[in-house]
């Protein structure tokens, strides 16, 4: 089902941003928006004087790290997971 695009604004850090979504799209775009202006400002109140590229990039790899680090963690749980259920299987094999 194809649906058409939209235009949406958003703002970051004082500028806007027009982007096309598809309607059923919307909703998450704004949130991404507003969290991504959120990050961007901490970072210029940090440092006044930095460019919007400095800005953009200092958040690009704040974000790049938080998500590596969620990654690792999801990986390590779902190991821990895995090991649960196979001696779960090996204790259900047991007793059968």
């Amino acid at each position: 089902m194809n649906q058409e695009t939209h235009s949406v604004v958003v703002q970051l850090i004082g500028y806007e941003y027009r982007f096309a979504c598809q309607p059923s799209e919307r909703d998450e775009l704004l949130e991404a928006a507003r969290y991504l202006n959120e990050r961007m400002g901490a970072i210029r109140n940090h440092g006044k004087h930095l460019s919007l590229e400095a800005i953009a990039v200092m958040t690009a790899l704040n974000l790049s790290h938080d998500l590596l680090q969620q990654q690792r963690h999801t990986a390590e749980a779902e190991a821990i997971i895995s090991r649960q259920v196979r001696d779960l299987l090996q204790k259900v094999d047991a007793v059968l």
